[in-house]
C-alpha cells in the first residue's frame, strides 16, 4: 500500500528525530568508544595523586599505549635514581686511573635498570581508552603509594641485613681475598639499597626517605685502603713486545680498582704471562698474516699456589709482516690486556673464578717458535 504523498514528510521526520535521539542517548560512543576519561586531559578524578604514582601513555595500538604508561612511570624513578649518581662516584661513575677513561661494571644504567624493574614489579594499568575519531588508545599505569612503600621497605630491610652480614665477616676474617669480597659485595649493596631509597622517596608523597647506616662512599674508601695495603699485584710479561704489553695490563687492572706494583716483593698476587708474535703464510696474494698467542696465570706470592690461568691468542693480517704485527699488538694492548684485567679484578672481588687450567687451543706452543728479527720493532702507531 502505498504512502500518501502528503504524509511522506510526517513519517520521515520521526525516522530522523529517532536517529538524532539515538546518537544523543550514545553520548561520545559514535566519535570515541565509552565517555572520555577525565584522566586523558591530566585530571586525577578517581586515581588520586595523594593515592598513586600515575603515567600516561598514547599511541595507535593498545600494547605500545600501556608500554609507554609504564615508561612514563619508570622514568620518574629514573630521573630520581641518577640524581644520586653524586653519592656514589667512588663506585659508580667513569674513573680516571691510567691513561684511558672506562666505566666501573656496575654502572649506573645497571643500577637503574635494576631498581626501575623491581618498582614497575608493582605498577598496574589502571585504566585505558579508546578514541574512534581518533583512531588512538590511551592507557594510565600507576602505583599504588602505600603499596610500593611496603615493597621498597621490604627490600631496603633485606638488604640492610645483607650489608651488615658482610661487614660484620669482612671485619672478623683473617683471610685477605674474604675480606675484599666481603667490602665489595657489601658496597655493592649498598649502592642498591641507596637506589631503592631514591625509589622510596618518590613513593612517599612527602619526599622522604630512610637513610642506611652507611655511605658509598666510605666503604669504598675502606675496600681501597685495604687493597693498597694488602692485597697488590705484581704483573711480569716476557716474550714479544713485552713491555707495551705489561704497561697496558698494569693500567687495566688499576681501571678495575687494583693496585699494582712493578715490584715481586711485597705483592700478595702475581700475574705474570708470555707473549708471542709470528708469521704465518697462508697463501694470500694481497695480506701478510700473523699469529699471536699469550700464556698468563696468576699465583699466589706466598705459596706459589696457581689460583688462575688464561691462554687466548689470534690471527691479524695486514699489507706488510710489519704492519701485521703493529695490528696484532694493538690487539693485544688494547683488547686482550682489558679482558684479563676484568677478569683477574672479577676473581678478586669474588664475581667470577678464574680458569685453573687452559682450555683454549690458541694458548702459545710448547715449542719455542724462531724469533723473526723483522717483527722485534714495529713501526710506531
Amino acid at each position: 500500500m502505498k504512502t500518501p504523498a502528503g504524509l511522506r514528510g510526517v513519517v520521515v521526520l520521526p525516522l530522523v528525530m529517532l536517529f538524532i535521539g539515538g546518537l544523543a542517548l550514545s553520548g561520545c560512543t559514535w566519535f570515541g568508544g565509552t565517555s572520555k576519561p577525565a584522566w586523558v586531559d591530566g585530571a586525577t578524578g578517581e586515581f588520586s595523586s595523594s593515592q598513586y604514582l600515575l603515567g600516561q601513555g598514547q599511541a595507535a595500538n593498545k600494547s605500545a599505549a600501556t608500554d609507554q604508561a609504564y615508561a612514563a612511570v619508570a622514568r620518574i624513578f629514573k630521573a630520581e635514581v641518577a640524581a644520586q649518581a653524586k653519592d656514589w662516584e667512588s663506585y659508580l661513575l667513569v674513573e680516571h686511573r691510567g691513561s684511558t677513561n672506562t666505566e666501573r661494571r656496575l654502572t649506573l644504567d645497571q643500577v637503574t635498570n635494576v631498581s626501575t624493574d623491581k618498582v614497575l614489579e608493582n605498577v598496574k594499568i589502571l585504566d585505558t581508552w579508546y578514541d574512534r575519531h581518533q583512531g588512538m588508545h590511551y592507557a594510565l599505569a600507576g602505583m599504588h603509594r602505600g603499596q610500593g612503600e611496603a615493597a621498597m621497605m621490604d627490600k631496603m630491610r633485606e638488604l640492610d641485613r645483607m650489608i651488615e652480614t658482610d661487614l660484620l665477616e669482612a671485619r672478623q676474617t683473617t683471610d685477605k681475598l674474604t675480606k675484599v669480597r666481603d667490602l665489595r659485595r657489601a658496597t655493592r649493596n649498598l649502592v642498591m639499597r641507596d637506589a631503592y631509597n631514591a625509589d622510596l622517596r618518590v613513593i612517599r608523597s612527602s619526599g622522604q626517605g630512610t637513610s642506611a647506616a652507611y655511605r658509598v662512599n666510605e666503604l669504598s674508601n675502606e675496600l681501597d685502603q685495604f687493597l693498597s695495603t694488602n692485597l697488590v699485584l705484581a704483573v711480569e710479561v716476557t716474550g714479544d713486545h713485552a713491555e707495551p704489553i705489561q704497561g697496558a695490563l698494569t693500567e687495566g687492572l688499576i681501571r678495575e680498582g687494583l693496585h699494582v706494583t712493578t715490584q715481586r716483593a711485597g705483592s700478595e698476587l702475581l700475574v705474570r704471562g708470555t707473549v708471542h708474535i709470528w708469521p704465518i703464510d697462508v697463501r694470500d696474494p694481497q695480506f701478510k698474516y700473523v699469529r699471536w698467542c699469550s700464556d698468563f696465570d696468576v699465583v699466589e706470592s706466598a705459596t706459589q699456589r696457581v689460583v688462575g690461568v688464561v691462554s687466548r691468542g689470534g690471527k691479524e693480517g695486514h699489507l706488510s709482516d710489519r704492519e701485521a704485527t703493529a695490528k696484532a699488538l694493538r690487539v693485544i694492548q688494547q683488547e686482550f690486556s682489558s679482558d684479563l684485567a676484568k677478569a683477574i679484578a672479577s676473581h678478586v672481588f669474588g664475581e667470577a673464578s678464574l680458569p685453573v687450567q687452559a682450555s683454549s687451543p690458541a694458548g702459545c706452543p710448547r715449542e719455542s717458535t724462531p724469533a723473526n728479527p723483522a717483527l722485534s720493532s714495529p713501526r710506531p702507531f
